[in-house]
């Protein structure tokens, strides 16, 4: 195989799923001997991007305006000078940024073009751009159905499904972790001695189901169970009212002592390993659910609404924890029965991080020789 370039892009490098993907696939390409650059505007996960073999350009793909055009000419030099192999469009604005930046090089000598569809966006000419590429992965079938829906102009073999994966090795069966890092824990949240912990993770944003959370944990405490919520997840910026929100209903509930914001943590699998369960409750269906799938790798149980990427995980690789969507009073029974009743968890065979990242390759170099 000859050695490919292959840029990414994305409108920043800060958390989530969609960076954390970027992240991966280049620390994969970087593995097999491939030239690796990520174009973004920046972020908190650049360091580790760069640590790890990739370059990164800084550029200005990520506002949601029509200023974002200024940007064509520029990352149109930039391909002339990189001369990268494929391109690789992640979001909707670096996506038109780089597709229409592609339109005035020669057919015959520019860079491919690969989009993946990380989520289900609202259905627009805006949103097209990503059913654009000669190439569109999707990340879940719940995906790949959206886009044969909305947009049946992107032909049915342009569509190839990868699913997101996990590192068993980041992520093992039975993890527990350190002595040190347990100590610490305790020490920060001795709120949590003696009670079963559930954990509500995300960003904070309308989406994640707090709401919903709330009323579990009202529900399960008049019950009598010693329960505790985490909701773990960092805010942006233009995020803070809504937090305030949040606490400001934990406050209308009673809950005060009942549930705790974390923010940000990076040692998510440590966290999820000394919880008793966790949730997914989004209002509107996930396009995977990776935290869903973290959890249920170390063996950790999962309860979540059975809609989207998520249920596909749950009927997949526990569909104990699948829960009918909305519906409060099977998920109050649902997570009690897990409670009283722990499950006897195995490990995940399915969802792998090293099945996604040969199989994303695959795709650049097949689309190189087709």
């Amino acid at each position: 195989m000859k050695k490919l370039t292959v840029l990414q892009t994305l409108p920043a490098l800060h958390s989530g799923g969609v960076e954390r993907g970027t992240l991966e696939i280049a620390r994969a390409l970087v593995a097999a001997g491939h030239r690796s650059i990520v174009v973004s505007n920046g972020g908190r996960l650049v360091d580790q991007l760069v640590r790890e073999g990739s370059e990164h350009i800084q550029m200005p793909v990520h506002r949601k305006s029509l200023a974002s055009l200024f940007q064509i000419r520029p990352f149109r030099r930039l391909l002339r000078e990189l001369k990268p192999d494929i391109v690789h469009a992640r979001s909707r604005i670096p996506a038109w940024v780089a597709w229409l930046a592609l339109r005035r090089m020669d057919p015959a000598t520019r860079p491919r073009f690969i989009t993946t569809v990380h989520g289900l966006y609202s259905v627009s000419p805006y949103s097209a751009i990503m059913t654009k590429g000669e190439v569109v992965i999707a990340v879940s079938e719940t995906v790949r159905e959206y886009i044969l829906t909305n947009y049946p102009s992107c032909l049915p073999e342009r569509i190839k499904l990868i699913y997101r994966g996990v590192d068993p090795e980041e992520f093992p069966f039975g993890y527990q972790p350190s002595a040190q890092w347990l100590a610490k824990w305790q020490h920060d949240y001795p709120q949590l001695f003696g009670k079963k912990i559930l954990c509500l993770p995300g960003r904070i944003t309308r989406l994640k189901g707090h709401e919903d959370f709330f009323q579990l944990v009202l529900a399960l405490k008049a019950c009598g169970e010693p329960v505790h919520g985490l909701i773990v997840g960092g805010v942006e910026d233009k995020k803070r009212g809504y937090l305030l929100e949040l606490e400001t209903r934990v406050t209308e509930l009673g809950l005060q002592s009942d549930i705790t914001f974390t923010g940000l943590r990076s040692d998510i699998r440590d966290v999820f390993s000394k919880c008793d369960l966790v949730l997914s409750l989004s209002t509107q269906s996930e396009t995977f659910g990776r935290t869903v799938l973290e959890a249920l790798c170390i063996g950790t149980p999962v309860v979540g609404w059975d809609q989207g990427g998520v249920g596909e995980i749950l009927r997949e690789c526990y569909p104990e924890g699948a829960a009918q969507s909305s519906d409060q009073k099977a998920l109050i029974a649902m997570v009690a029965q897990a409670l009283h009743a722990p499950p006897n968890m195995s490990p995940i065979i399915k969802f792998h991080l090293n099945v996604m990242c040969k199989e994303t390759l695959a795709i650049y170099c097949n689309t190189l020789t087709a």
